[in-house]
């Protein structure tokens, strides 16, 4: 018997004309996701020295990154339940607009002012993770809702290798001086004064350049995923003339689907802890720097685009999303404890690995259980609310990390983060066997 091919492998190769014709839009829709992802992990490595560039302090980056996540939370859900009555494929295009406008906004920005703006618009147009997710569950039959999921948490991990590689080579003075030198060959009109003045300009450029080529392409090849009958049995739903807080409050109250959402927003406060601390750790006891902490997040990006791209499926077929999101909490609670004692790269690399497996496999079993204990009506506007919830933690983690690491050293945001996984994990074992006992079969 001949292995199952991994989620990617499969996507793009598949085995006859009628299986590719039903994964379409699933290749699509990974194209779509990765490229977003990109052109977003291209500003991470150069948004504070560009910030920087006018004046910004420690506490305006930091405010910067605020601004961002808190209009994802206000947003995620706006655009997740819209997809449920409009469409996915409207709001998608409408998202991808917007993202290619305020990165171009970036580029152009003359003050600090104009970047909190920008960053503002970024969080409202780039809070479309709840539509590709219900997109995904649209076009994935509920056995293999977690193998879907897995398919974007691959595309955010490649997003994330490639993104914030790119960012740092285009901004880098040598490069830009070889781009100098070709422009200044085939034109006869040297570009460097410009470039040398504005460099941290160019990746913002070059990823709207890249955001409006995903709009062009998703806007040509990108299907709808839903039929006329579902987009008005959602436009006539109860549902959809309650007040975001009503709606807000009714997913919380789901039986066993408020549990998967607030558990979802403690585990994202917890990693946003240490992603907030991750840098100061390693520079305090590594004496890393920022191209070093970069090749440790390609690291990260690998483990999660393998795991998620190849064995999310076999695993859930062969174990179920429960006894995964359980074990992945584990692995992620126990390696938090050990990190900050490693005092050297060999000793750092087997608990890196163990956290970022442990969330690989953790983050789509926990949406697809989400996904799969929510009508097929409700997608958008639940899984939205999820990723408004995770937006709102992504607020919250790093200023208890920063508060924590500065008030008690640095082991004390990750041992507060392991205590807290393990807690999730416990907790998560209990709900889903309740799960299990009460509602839908996985």
């Amino acid at each position: 018997m001949s292995r199952r091919p991994g989620l990617i492998r499969d996507l793009f190769c598949p085995e006859n004309g009628k299986t590719m014709k039903k994964k379409a839009p699933l290749v699509i829709i990974f194209i779509t996701i990765f490229l977003d992802l990109v052109g977003f992990g291209m500003v991470i490595p150069v948004l504070p020295f560009y910030a920087e560039h006018f004046g910004a302090s420690a506490l305006h980056i930091g405010m910067l990154a605020a601004s961002f996540s808190l209009m994802q939370f206000i947003f995620a859900p706006v655009w997740g339940r819209l997809s449920d009555r409009i469409g996915r494929r409207p709001i998608i295009l409408m998202s991808l607009i917007g993202s290619t406008g305020s990165l171009l906004l970036f580029g152009l920005a003359s003050s600090l002012l104009f970047l909190f703006v920008a960053r503002i618009l970024a969080g409202i147009f780039m809070a479309n993770i709840s539509a590709a997710q219900a997109y995904i569950a649209d076009v994935t039959p509920p056995e293999q809702r977690a193998k879907g999921m897995g398919l974007m948490g691959a595309a955010f991990g490649l997003g994330f290798i490639f993104g914030p590689a790119i960012g740092g080579v285009l901004s880098n003075t040598a490069v830009l001086e070889n781009i100098n030198q070709l422009y200044a060959t085939l034109s006869g009109t040297p570009v460097m004064q410009v470039i040398e003045a504005d460099k941290y300009r160019i990746p913002f450029f070059f990823a709207a350049f890249l955001s409006l080529l995903n709009t062009l392409s998703a806007w040509l090849y990108l299907p709808e995923s839903r039929t006329r009958e579902e987009l008005e049995k959602a436009r006539t739903s109860p549902a959809s003339s309650q007040s975001r807080f009503a709606r807000i409050k009714a997913a919380l109250s789901k039986p066993g689907v408020g549990g998967l959402i607030l558990l979802f927003f403690v585990i994202t406060v917890a990693f946003a802890n240490l992603e907030a601390t991750f840098a100061l750790m390693t520079e305090r006891n590594l004496h890393f720097d920022a191209t070093e902490n970069g090749y440790l997040f390609v690291f990260i990006g690998l483990i999660a685009a393998v795991v998620q791209g190849t064995l999310i499926g076999p695993l859930t077929r062969k174990f179920g999303e429960s006894r995964l999101l359980v074990t992945g909490l584990a692995m992620q609670g126990s390696g938090f404890f050990f990190l900050p004692y490693m005092m050297s790269l060999p000793d750092l690399l087997p608990f890196l690995a163990l956290v970022s497996v442990g969330n690989a496999l953790s983050s789509p079993c926990l949406h697809s259980l989400i996904s799969k204990n929510t009508d097929r009506d409700e997608q958008g506007g639940v899984l939205g609310i999820t990723q408004s919830m995770g937006s709102l933690a992504r607020v919250v983690g790093p200023v208890w990390g920063g508060w924590f690491f500065d008030l008690f050293g640095v082991p004390a945001p990750y041992w507060s983060g392991g205590i807290l996984l393990l807690i999730c994990a416990s907790f998560a074992f209990t709900l889903t066997a309740s799960l299990r006992a009460s509602l839908r079969p996985e």
